[in-house]
């Protein structure tokens, strides 16, 4: 990597200066720029010297590309349930919607809890009456609840997934008059793994 940067700083640039500006003997560094060669990290034009190579200019353009994307650009609509569903109408709405997370929600809109596939089988498995539960009892409340707004950063909103060990994050804005967040959309590991996929294509 400290190779790298100085290229990229002092492109084009020989291999003597580069042993040089890091301290060593040209010797020492030979097998690093060959193989940063092959992997296209660098490219080498005898007499001139090296210069970035098409493998890194390639991945920095995917990061540039990254870093204009916001969680409003990607988003998908939310799929929520009234706070006075039971578990059995959680349980169908997953199946309908085919996701993992349900929003739940008070009359207004506003985020009140949301519960996961998983909190859905723990409550289920050999609870013979856990179909007729209301959901409220079986959802994480707010404010125990990691969302994000439509204007952080996509890279954010991945560092609360991983972090939390969460697969969604509802998409809120707030409603300063009423202080309370309103649901605008969800965020998942599918749309961050769709994002990457898009990029890597182009």
């Amino acid at each position: 990597m400290e190779i790298i940067e100085r290229v990229k700083k002092h492109a084009p640039i020989t291999g003597e200066n580069l042993a040089e500006m890091l301290g060593i003997a040209r010797p020492t560094i030979r097998s690093d720029l060959a193989l940063l060669v092959m992997l296209g990290y660098l490219d080498a034009k005898p007499k001139v010297g090296y210069f970035l190579g098409k493998t890194l200019e390639r991945e920095e353009s995917s990061y540039k590309k990254l870093d204009g994307i916001y969680v409003k650009d990607v988003m998908g609509l939310p799929v929520v349930l009234q706070e006075t569903a039971t578990v059995n109408d959680a349980v169908v709405s997953l199946f309908l919607e085919n996701v993992g997370t349900l929003m739940i929600v008070s009359g207004n809109r506003a985020l009140v809890g949301i519960v996961s596939r998983k909190d859905l089988l723990k409550v289920t498995l050999g609870n013979a009456g856990a179909p007729s539960m209301p959901i409220s009892l079986v959802m994480t409340r707010h404010p125990n609840i990691v969302t994000v707004s439509p204007e952080d950063h996509v890279i954010d909103a991945a560092r609360k997934m991983i972090h939390h060990q969460v697969d969604s994050l509802p998409v809120v804005s707030l409603d300063s008059e009423q202080d309370q967040y309103g649901v605008i959309g969800r965020i998942t590991k599918t749309t961050m793994t769709k994002l990457m996929l898009e990029l890597a294509a182009n």
